[in-house]
This record gives structure tokens, sequence and C-alpha cells, in this order.
């Protein structure tokens, strides 16, 4: 994906695509789901918990980055793993974008006026018992984070052009409930992207730059 055209990964880029990509009506299935065909299809989705993440797209120029998370180790859901700031949509919230930008808050500290929601992808089930938002958005420079440790571990960027190259979406599979089950995993430099994260990540490869 060297030749690609100047811009391509750039926040403004991005944006432009997730307008575009609002106006699709398609019933394609996308992500890791694809991958497991009928695995998924007896879940009711009204049983589902109703989560959000925010999908932080950094505007640092002509190469935007994604900014990720490290759970901590003592959480129910998903500990340890690489993610998107996020998490359960609480009632107080006023909606799906709401949840994502106060979850980003409680978690990293990023503030909303840094924050730019440009759109969704579709939902996403987890295995774990939840229904996933995932919101687009762009984040001007100039933020500070700071990291809430009951949460998180880390927080690191990720150039989107290494996200967005299937390279580097790697296949995988293991046992989920006595059925096999595929996903993908996206080695970075000292970070392991896989699971729920990296199947939004492909989903996000499949609808806008594929």
């Amino acid at each position: 994906m060297d030749a690609v055209a100047p811009g391509l990964f750039s926040a403004d880029e991005f944006r432009r695509r997730a307008a575009h990509d609002a106006t699709r009506q398609d019933a394609h299935t996308y992500d890791d789901h694809r991958l497991n065909g009928a695995l998924f299809s007896d879940i009711r989705r009204e049983a589902l918990s109703k989560a959000a993440v925010l999908v932080p797209i950094v505007d640092r120029g002509s190469e935007a980055t994604v900014l990720l998370t490290k759970r901590t180790q003592g959480l129910r859901a998903h500990a340890g793993q690489v993610a998107f700031p996020g998490g359960r949509v609480d009632p107080e919230d006023l909606s799906i974008e709401d949840a994502a930008l106060r979850e980003a808050m409680e978690e990293v500290g990023l503030e909303r006026r840094f924050v730019e929601t440009v759109g969704r992808l579709p939902d996403y089930i987890a295995g774990s018992g939840f229904l996933i938002t995932p919101v687009l958005s762009v984040v001007s420079p100039g933020f500070s984070l700071r990291i809430n440790p009951d949460e998180v571990d880390a927080a690191f960027e990720v150039p989107l052009r290494f996200l967005m190259d299937p390279a580097n979406h790697i296949r995988d599979s293991g046992l989920w409930q006595e059925k096999k089950r595929y996903f993908y995993r996206m080695p970075y430099q000292d970070w392991m992207i896989w699971g729920v994260t990296a199947g939004m990540i492909h989903g996000l490869y499949e609808r806008f730059y594929a």
C-alpha cells in the first residue's frame, strides 16, 4: 500500500469518507463476523447490553493516527486487552455518541472540545454479551490525556495507514463455547491488537479503504 495518493490517511480524508459512508444502505456483514458464518445467529440483539466505543482518529496532518488503550487486568470484561475508549451505555446518556464521549473522558481524560463525531460503524456483537456501537470521530491536536488507572493501563497511537493495510490483519482462530471462532490480530510494536477491537478495525477497513 505504498503507492497511495497524498492525504489518503489524513483526518480530512477520513472525515470525507465517513460522510459518504453515512449515505450507504447495504445488508452486508462486516468485520470478523463474516468469517464466522452463523456462529452469532442465535444471539438475540435485544438481550445484549448496549455499549459504545469511541474510534478516535487523531489529526496528525497527512498521516492520522488512531488512539487506543490497554485495559487493566482487573476489569470484568475484556481485561488486559487493547481497546477503543468506551463502555456500557448508561440511562443518563443522551445518545450513543454521548456515551462514547463520556467514557473517553472517564478513561483517558480526552475532553469533548477536541472531539468531532463524524459517524458510526455497524453494531458489533461481542461474545461477552454486549452490542457495541463504534462511534467514529476526528480528534484535534492539542489535547492531553489523564489516564484513569482503575480502567486503563496505557494509551497509545497507531498510524491509520498501518491499521488500514490488510497485510497487517492476521487471521487466527480459537475455541469459543466449544466452537471454532475466527478473529483478527494486528501486532504493532509492543502491542497486540486482537479480538473485538481488531474486528472493528477490519470492518472500518472494509467499508472505508478496501
